[in-house]
């Protein structure tokens, strides 16, 4: 039997607000999904969204999770 791959996610909370954040980021978290604070996402693990969390690491908490 041939072994199921399993694909990685990322779990994304924000975690602070956005006020007084620079516009591009406000861009990015909207981007991703969040609307509000201590709203979570899930999202597959590219490097198109490691980019996106890696310019608003300061705003968000990550997890990795398998499935």
């Amino acid at each position: 039997m041939a072994k199921k791959k399993t694909e990685k996610y990322l779990k994304i909370t924000q975690v602070r607000s956005l006020i007084d954040k620079m516009e591009k980021h406000k861009r990015t978290v909207k981007a991703l999904g969040l609307k509000r604070i201590r709203h979570t996402v899930i999202h597959k693990d590219t490097p198109q969204i490691r980019g996106m969390v890696n310019q608003v690491r300061h705003i968000v908490e990550v997890e990795e999770i398998e499935q």
